[in-house]
């Protein structure tokens, strides 16, 4: 299978993926003890793979950026979720994320794409949008998606340099979940004062399956971008907000709306141009 299909399909799955393993941080009791607890299950399970993996190398300094910028995506993350329903969060902070990495990659770092693509870049950006119309959502909770959102936008970028940088994208990312998972549950431990770690014993069942989880959905997220363009493929990455909306109909109970169900075309009509293009 040549890279121009596989990194679009390993972009939908980790899409996929990563709205299950969003669906179980909102499910928690303590949601800065479940998010610490998916990534500290997430480092530990990927310590044996530095045995096997090179240093990142040229890639360490896009690393560390990323795991810095990875700690303030999941306090915004958390916070928003405390503080808003998941169906009205995931849109915002899930659809501001494509359009911000679009304009970074695209301005800055002046990677290609086609009027096609950026096209599908905008329509399903604005899709996700339409998700979330009639929904409610206070100040602080869309203050917090968005933050989230632009922290999303932040990280995939470096990140998308940073896999190219390595030696291998695989070196990259066992390294990047180990520092991120230390980063994180010391973050979550201090701003808690230690009692994270006490709500933690109670979630370890699912933190331990979604931290396996997000190994899989960042993991072929990041092999997708050694494989092809930035934008397009963080895009197609926002598909799992279909998904996400079967979790919230099918597991949540909420109801489907005409705009949540246009939303879904919307995702589905600019996942079309991109993969047509």
């Amino acid at each position: 299978m040549s890279p121009a299909t596989l990194a679009p399909l390993l972009m939908i799955a980790s899409g996929s993926i990563h709205a299950v393993v969003n669906a179980i941080l909102k499910g928690g009791k303590d949601r800065a003890a479940g998010r610490a607890m998916i990534d500290g299950s997430s480092a530990v399970l990927m310590l044996p793979a530095l045995l096997f993996v090179p240093s990142p190398g040229e890639g360490w300094s896009w690393l560390a950026a990323s795991a810095a910028l990875h700690g303030l995506y999941l306090y915004a993350l958390v916070r928003a979720f405390d503080v808003s329903d998941f169906s009205a969060a995931y849109p915002i902070l899930r659809g501001t994320a494509p359009l911000v990495t679009a304009a970074v990659s695209l301005g800055l770092f002046r990677e290609p794409a086609s009027a096609q693509e950026i096209a599908g870049i905008a329509v399903l950006g604005v899709a996700m949008f339409v998700m979330v119309a009639g929904r409610h959502i206070g100040r602080e909770g869309l203050g917090w998606a968005l933050l989230t959102g632009l922290t999303i936008a932040g990280y995939t970028v470096i990140d998308a340099q940073g896999v190219r940088a390595a030696p291998s994208p695989w070196s990259y990312i066992a390294w990047l979940f180990v520092v991120m998972g230390a980063v994180v549950v010391t973050m979550f431990g201090l701003l808690s004062r230690g009692a994270m770690f006490r709500a933690a014993r109670a979630q370890w069942r699912p933190g331990l399956a979604a931290g396996a989880l997000s190994i899989v959905t960042y993991g072929l997220a990041l092999t997708a971008f050694s494989l092809g363009p930035t934008a397009p493929l963080a895009a197609l990455r926002e598909t799992g907000m279909v998904t996400a909306l079967a979790i919230a109909t099918l597991v949540l109970k909420e109801r489907v709306t005409p705009g949540r169900t246009a939303g879904v075309l919307g995702i589905l009509a600019g996942a079309a141009l991109i993969l047509t293009a």
